[in-house]
């Protein structure tokens, strides 16, 4: 039990480091059918008159094989039909859901199925167009699988762990269909039908007004329509009533199609309904029939099995210290392939780390470096520049300097020189000019003084003609 338990962890975390091992595409309106998952049908033919625009059409695959096909409802968030084929009874069972992202977004880059918990807000309107697990928790109803885990096992059974494969089902009718279903595939048509390979299963449910949190519809009924297309092959379908959970009606596959949509046709050709043995579908109708009733079903090789059945006990006894033995040998190669592994996973680590901070350490370095060797370079031609620049400016100012002392050291003597020069020149000339206005002087003086005495004179001369006017009469005068 612990060796599974751990050989099942394993298994879990590489699905989760793989994803690539579970893909479920959605199926483009350019590829025919189903693309790849063809091979589910009949002639590689879907079933016709499923043609409405919420209808989508879903290849789910897992480890990079087509596993089985599915018909999914947009509008009541369900299958419509999984398209299968019989593998081999599981042997255990381990529920791992998922959800299909292109449903809800189209545009995803996530083109493969995957865990539910995993997609963190990467999905746009993750849940608007498909179920989830939160549409089931607290609703009384149960993920019941269309194509059943119990019919497929190792890598098919994983595949049907998808809610696109999933409609709501009471817990008690979820456990009848899939017994039910398990019962009749193997009992009933597997032993009838010559060739396994071809015989091709179609599972499906038809949708009801009801639904599970006004969102996810709860079926009506659930059908079979299984077709053996082999030699002496036939055709047949079942129909489970919801209501009735011991229900399990057997009729044509065109019987079947009338109560589906109309103008549906399941088989391409009515899986060969001209060719189709009767007595081969008498024979699985009667083992229908046991079932139905709970009776074991008998096949042709039931007697064999009850003649050789000693023998096996027999063998059984004496095989069972070897099977014992070799399960143990191989339980110690197991654990020790695991402790390599581990082991190398380790090294290789520790290696791949040591490489990765030398790398860095290399890197930052040589980034560094290269910065600063930038930031010289750069700036070399400023430096170069400005010291051009002063140089140019420092020697404008020295010959400025020169200049103005040059003027200042010539100009004191030659004005000296000049004036000392001119100075005979001007006292020469100056000469006449003097004498001239000496004489202007001399003359001005004399014509002043003249001037003074004249009016000097003048004046007595009016002032005494004034006084004797003033006091000699004029009548003496007259005399």
């Amino acid at each position: 039990r612990e060796w599974t338990m751990k050989t099942s962890i394993v298994f879990l975390l590489c699905i989760s480091l793989f994803p690539g091992f579970s893909q479920g595409r959605v199926v483009r309106e350019d590829e025919t059918g189903f693309a790849e998952c063809n091979v589910f049908f009949p002639g590689q033919v879907p079933p016709e008159g499923f043609t409405e625009p919420f209808h989508v059409k879903i290849c789910q695959q897992y480890n990079k094989e087509p596993r089985f096909a599915t018909l999914y409802s947009t509008k009541d968030k369900i299958p419509l039909y999984s398209a299968f084929k019989f593998t081999k009874p599981a042997q255990s069972e381990e529920e791992n859901w998922l959800v299909e992202p292109q449903i809800d977004d189209p545009e995803n880059d996530l083109l493969e199925m995957v865990h539910e918990a995993d997609i963190g807000g990467t999905v746009a309107n993750l849940g608007a167009n498909q179920a989830l697990t939160s549409d089931y928790v607290g609703s009384g109803y149960e993920r019941g699988l269309l194509n059943p885990s119990v019919l497929n096992e190792e890598d098919f059974q994983v595949a049907t762990y998808t809610l696109t494969n999933a409609v709501p089902l009471s817990p008690t009718l979820s456990k009848s269909w899939h017994r039910d279903i398990g019962k009749v595939v193997e009992q009933a048509l597997i032993p009838h039908c010559s060739k396994m390979d071809h015989l091709y299963l179609l599972a499906g449910a038809i949708p009801s007004s009801v639904r599970v949190k006004g969102k996810v519809s709860v079926p009506e009924s659930l059908w079979l329509a299984a077709c053996c297309d082999a030699p002496e092959g036939w055709s047949l379908g079942l129909v489970k009533k919801i209501n009735d959970e011991n229900s399990l009606a057997d009729l044509t596959v065109r019987e079947l199609e009338k109560q589906l949509l109309p103008g549906v046709h399941l088989f391409k050709g009515n899986c060969g309904e001209s060719k189709q043995s009767q007595e081969k579908r008498e024979a699985v109708l009667q083992a229908v029939s046991q079932i139905r009733s709970g009776q074991q079903v008998e096949t042709s090789d039931d007697q064999e099995t009850k003649d050789s059945g000693w023998v096996r006990r027999v063998a059984g006894i004496i095989a069972t210290p070897f099977i014992k033995l070799l399960e143990l040998l191989i339980y110690i190669f197991v654990e020790l392939v695991k402790f390599v592994f581990y082991f190398l996973w380790l090294v290789v680590k520790r290696v791949v780390g040591t490489v990765l901070d030398g790398v860095c350490s290399l890197w930052n370095g040589m980034v560094s470096y290269l910065k600063a060797v930038s930031m010289v370079l750069i700036s070399i031609p400023y430096d170069v520049g400005r010291v051009i620049i002063n140089i140019f400016l420092g020697f404008l100012q020295i010959v400025q300097d020169v200049m103005s002392l040059t003027y200042r050291i010539l100009s004191i003597p030659v004005g000296f020189v000049l004036h000392l020069a001119a100075f005979p020149y001007h006292s020469i000339c100056a000469i006449p000019s003097v004498l001239k206005d000496m004489a202007t002087g001399i003359g001005g003086t004399f014509s002043l003084v003249i001037d003074a005495t004249a009016a000097v004179l003048h004046g007595f001369y009016y002032l005494a003609g004034h006084i004797v006017r003033r006091f000699v009469p004029k009548g003496s005068s007259d005399d």
